[in-house]
Parts: structure tokens; sequence; C-alpha cells
């Protein structure tokens, strides 16, 4: 009888097909509870998605155990897609925690047989407070379900589990209302991919969606008019990062000189630090523009080996300067 690293002899393991056939069997299960949620979406769904719109505060999302864990994670997909909401404990809310709901939130409970003893307190709080509560619940007739103003039924036949105890095809089903309930909220709000990557800096798609206007340097811009000397520009050059704007009295770009320009013209004349710098200065320059992608500037500046891109208004006025090294930092590239 040979062994298993733990000491399990391997004659008593299952086979390969017996395991995949039981996992199959989950994904079906969970599949077919989620997909029975379509047909009882009707007027609750909808009252609860205007009670969240038009409440002015935020949603407390609660619930123990399993459904705790899952009302933490619509509480989080909430947030992230434009509707604040706070995870409460219900336990923590009788002792102290309470103090952050007020009249003007919505309560969105979630518990699979709504007889939860912890939510009985807490139910009670909310009442008193004049909270909307919403019940994410399979038990639609039991305490939470028949206090709530609102309820939405994730009910389910059974659990995928073989002993009907572990949540599993519940925990699925709630998940499934409460990301439908985040993403009707998102489209109702007319919430944009820009608005995901403002609330998501560190993420891909706040890297990918980042403007050009969040990177670009706006304030003691060096910028020379076009009667400077070369003298004045050299000092520009070397204290802001090699890249000097020629702009008129309105800040309308004139062109561009930069340290190449000075190396440039160092090697064919001696004496230029007299010349003015509209004789030096690069008169048609490539420009970025404030809401344009940062990774868009990034790739002009790549193509046309610049290291940096005077950020233009409508009106050709500078507004900014955006550097290849600070979208480098950022993650536009």
């Amino acid at each position: 009888m040979t062994a298993t690293g733990r000491g399990v002899p391997l004659e008593t393991l299952p086979s390969a097909d017996k395991i995949l056939g039981s996992a199959r069997q989950v994904i079906r299960m969970e599949s077919a509870a989620i997909a029975a949620l379509e047909d009882r979406l009707g007027e609750p769904f909808v009252r609860a998605t205007h009670a969240i719109l038009h409440a002015s505060g935020r949603v407390i999302v609660s619930g123990v155990g399993k459904s705790g864990i899952i009302a933490r994670k619509i509480s989080a997909t909430l947030t992230s897609t434009g509707s604040p909401a706070v995870f409460l404990h219900p336990i923590d809310a009788l002792h102290g925690d309470l103090g952050i709901v007020g009249p003007a939130d919505v309560a969105l409970l979630v518990s699979k047989s709504g007889n939860s003893e912890e939510l009985r307190g807490l139910l009670e709080c909310l009442g008193r407070f004049g909270v909307t509560v919403i019940a994410l619940t399979g038990t639609p007739e039991s305490t939470l379900g028949l206090q709530a103003d609102i309820v939405l039924d994730c009910a389910v036949r059974e659990e995928a589990c073989p002993h009907d105890l572990a949540p599993t095809c519940s925990t699925a089903a709630a998940m499934a209302l409460g990301d439908a309930l985040a993403v009707s909220l998102l489209l109702q709000r007319g919430f944009r991919q820009e608005d995901f990557a403002r609330l998501h800096p560190g993420g891909a798609l706040g890297r990918r969606l980042l403007r050009v206007r969040d990177v670009m340097i706006t304030e003691e811009l060096p910028t020379l008019y076009p009667t400077a000397t070369m003298r004045e520009c050299v000092v520009l050059l070397a204290e802001k990062r090699g890249t000097v704007a020629v702009v008129d009295q309105r800040m309308t770009l004139l062109g561009v000189v930069t340290s190449g320009d000075l190396t440039r013209l160092m090697e064919v004349q001696e004496d230029f630090l007299s010349i003015s710098v509209s004789q030096v200065m690069t008169a048609t320059p490539h420009s970025a523009e404030p809401d344009q992608l940062a990774a868009g500037a990034a790739g002009l500046m790549e193509r046309h080996g610049v290291m940096a891109l005077p950020v233009l208004d409508a009106e050709r006025r500078v507004v900014g300067i955006v550097h290849l090294h600070d979208l480098m930092r950022a993650g536009a590239i």
C-alpha cells in the first residue's frame, strides 16, 4: 500500500472523474440558483434602486457569518461604483458603532434565514432612526423580511453542500443580486470609466485612463517671451528639466526650446547667450491637451523623441508641462 505525503493511502483517494464530477455539480447548482433570480426581479428591485439613488446619505450594509462576508463585498462594490457604502457589523452596531448611521442613510441587510438574532437589535435601532431598510434574504417571510421596507428575494432550492448545510448556492445568489443592484445604480448614476479610474488610481484601469491634467506641472511653468535671451533660457533649462515654452503675454504658445536645441546651438556658435530665444525655438512643437489620455501623450513623446510637452487649452494657451518621467512614474506607460 502506497501512502501520500500526508499518510493517506493512495487507494482510498477518490478518482479524478469523481472529483471533477462533484465540482461540476456544484457549479451547475450555483449557476441554476443565480439564473432563477432573473425571473424574480421586479418592483421591489426597482424600489431598492430608487431608495439608494434618492438617499442623501450612505448605504449601511450588514450581515452575520457568511452573509456578513457577502455584505462586505457588496459594500465594497457599491462604493467603488459610485454609491458610497459602509459595512457595519450588527454586534458592533449595538456597542457604539451606530454613531455612523443617520436618517439620510439606507440600510441593506443580508441574511439567508432572516432570523439572525444579531440582526434583530440592529433592525430595531434602524427603525428608531427612520432608516429605510432593504432586506436581501432567502426567507422573505422571516423577521427581517416582515420588518424591512423592501425585500429582495434570493431564496434557493438547496445548497450545493450534500448535507444542505454550508452556504454555497445561497451565498452565490446573494452575491449576484448585490452585483445586479450595484450595476443598476452605476448605470442610473451615469458612472463612467473615468469615474471608476478616479476611485481606483492604483489599479490597471486607473493608470490606463489617467489624463494629462492628472500628471502635468501647473505651477512656476518654465516660460519666456520671444525677446528673452538664451542666457535667461539656459537658467530655466537647467532648473526646469530641459524644456522651456516661448509664449506671448496671453500665454499663447509660440515655440519651445529644449536642452537638445541648446546643445546643437553651442556646437555651431560660441557667443550664443545674447541670441533671442525666438531664433532658437522650434516654432511648431508637439503639444498635449489636459483631457488627453496620459498614455497617448507618452506615445507622442516616444514617437518624436521628446522628453516633455507643453499642455495647451482650447485657445492654445500654455496651462502646463507634462514630462515623460512623470508619466512613467504614474504608470501611464
